[in-house]
């Protein structure tokens, strides 16, 4: 056995510090004296160094050093035959293990990749023949070429994965994801369905996520929960996640809360999914639980989005924006495909003013999940904020055009003509459509509260109200009907729906309001002591306000360290 034989060991046992050590001794060696190893040897002991430099994530050497390999190995493939120092027969053998140079480029974009240099790695990819492409290069020329915009080439790759791995599910997810038709991925699946038992339930999982791709949520709800209740499929964390996605979607908040906690239960080490969730809860207000979910993601892992989009997001709802922010970036940092991130660091960058910055993330989103709403509700928001309502306008109009007149989409348009007093009257239309179709929906409800407000309709919006919250409990709803009631001169009511608000969401600053102005206008007196006591509460508020501002000068530094525009 010799000295690289050696190394390889230790590589096999995952000695990686011990290989790093001495094949970098070696390796000074060769270079002092070119003799003391083949060309063949000399390439191993590179391959193996550049691993042990990749194992301890330093990418860009790494890449580096496995280039200095594949260099290696083209004066290895020039001369006619493996030099070694134990003849011929060992020769062919040791020519037989040397390092894969395919596995070795394959190693360069993976660094690249981690490095976020897309570009390269498809450029080192793109150089390896298609025939030698194996099923993992496949995979990630698909994910680059689809991140690059790249659909027709990322179809290509994926179907090509197919058609060595035919139940490579990702790569399933993907093509459906490139809007290739449902039935034309099960055909590619449909052998090894037939050739292998129980999975039978394959051709039913293309369907349910076709629908998700398509923007049919109703419809890929019933398929999942067909799938769900099946015996051997019940409970499965991975369709509890998908079906909670999807709920969240059609923007039914209360079930989609219910199937996170539900797969949460199952797997509490949980990650994926887990920001969708955390942005739930804190949109409910239940900031302390979303405090603790962020914690307990962060033991878990805080190299996954995921913790980083929770706790910006209790941040973005203790309006700590500025925080938010960076924290969306960090998220955004570790995975630039985050949805999640993206909407929260855009969020935060409206809620400062920086409107056009908020607008790139927003169509980044929307580029990344072209059927989540809540992606062009935020854009839709940025061009009302900035005067925009043509720009609204017509996005809202193509909204409603590309995914079917459904509640979301009606309400959607119904937003944007509230705000101009010529669509006033088309707004109403679509807001009782929409109420038509889905009664229960809170942003419609919302909406046509808000146009009975102003059209002074109290009455009316007391019984649209009342309907809405008989079969739930929402702390905007509750805190609308307290101010129609106040319209009506029903304090006693109104108070208590101000108290069910506050007490379902105790950062609620309106139902606060709501609550101070009907008790000063009840007891003049008492108004007079509150004002001295507002007084003293404003001095201690000054000085939240100004450790608020250092606070935002310091998120504002760890912004420029992060590179944020």
């Amino acid at each position: 056995m010799n000295v690289i034989d050696n190394v390889r060991e230790m590589a096999a046992a995952g000695l990686h510090s011990n290989v790093r050590i001495l094949s970098s001794l070696l390796l000074t060696m060769s270079n002092n004296n070119p003799e003391l190893l083949s060309p063949a040897q000399k390439y191993q002991l590179l391959v193996y160094h550049a691993d042990s430099i990749f194992h301890d994530k330093e990418y860009r050497n790494a890449a580096c050093k496995y280039s200095m390999a594949l260099q290696q190995k083209k004066v290895l493939s020039k001369t006619s035959k493996v030099r070694t120092s134990t003849g011929g027969a060992a020769s062919n053998i040791q020519a037989q293990s040397l390092p894969s140079e395919i596995e070795v480029k394959y190693k360069i974009a993976e660094c690249y990749t981690i490095l976020k240099l897309d570009k390269d790695a498809i450029a080192v990819l793109d150089g390896i023949p298609s025939r030698q492409r194996t099923p993992k290069i496949n995979m990630m020329l698909a994910n680059l070429y689809r991140k690059a915009g790249q659909e027709r080439s990322a179809v290509t790759s994926y179907k090509e994965v197919l058609r060595q791995c035919p139940l490579a599910l990702d790569a399933i997810i993907g093509l459906l994801s490139l809007s290739v038709k449902g039935a034309e991925v099960a055909s590619m699946t449909m052998d090894v369905i037939q050739s292998i038992p129980n999975l039978d339930w394959l051709s039913v999982w293309i369907k349910a996520y076709a629908f998700i791709h398509a923007g049919d949520n109703q419809r890929a709800i019933n398929t999942i929960c067909s799938l769900e209740k099946k015996s051997l499929l019940r409970d499965n964390v991975d369709l509890l996640v998908s079906l909670a996605d999807v709920h969240f979607r059609a923007g039914d908040t209360k079930n989609a809360i219910l199937k996170f906690e539900q797969a949460q239960m199952l797997d509490p080490y949980l990650i994926k999914g887990m920001d969708v969730y955390g942005y739930l809860m804190a949109r409910e207000g239940h900031l302390e639980d979303v405090e603790v979910l962020g914690g307990r993601l962060f033991n878990i892992s805080d190299q996954h989005a995921e913790p980083w989009v929770i706790s910006g997001c209790h941040s973005f709802y203790s309006k700590r924006y500025s925080r938010a922010l960076y924290l969306g970036a960090k998220a955004i940092q570790l995975n630039s495909n985050s949805v999640q991130a993206l909407l929260l660091k855009g969020a935060a960058l409206r809620n400062m003013g920086r409107v056009q910055e908020a607008i790139i993330h927003f169509r980044e989103a929307m580029r990344l999940a072209p059927c989540r709403l809540d992606c062009y509700e935020g854009l839709i928001d940025c061009y009302l904020a900035s005067n925009g309502i043509r720009e609204a306008m017509g996005m809202a109009n193509n909204i409603y055009k590309t995914l079917g007149a459904n509640a979301q989409t009606l309400t959607i348009l119904a937003t944007v003509c509230l705000e101009d007093p010529v669509t006033q009257e088309k707004a109403k239309t679509l807001l009782d459509k929409a109420l038509a179709q889905r009664p229960d929906y809170t942003k419609a409800v919302v909406k046509k509260a808000e146009l009975l407000s102003r059209e002074q309709k109290y009455e009316e919006g007391i019984a649209l109200l009342r309907n809405a919250l008989a079969n739930q409990s929402d702390c905007v709803l509750h805190r609308m009907l307290g101010d129609f009631l106040v319209a009506v001169n029903d304090y006693q009511e109104a108070m208590d729906q101000y108290s069910i608000a506050l007490s379902l969401d105790p950062n609620d600053q309106k139902s606060l309001e709501g609550m101070q102005k009907m008790e000063k206008e009840e007891s003049p007196t008492d108004a007079t002591v509150e004002l001295d006591g507002d007084d003293m509460e404003g001095s201690g508020e000054d000085g939240d306000l100004e450790g608020s501002d250092s606070e935002a000068a310091q998120w504002a530094d760890q912004e420029q360290w992060f590179g944020m525009q």
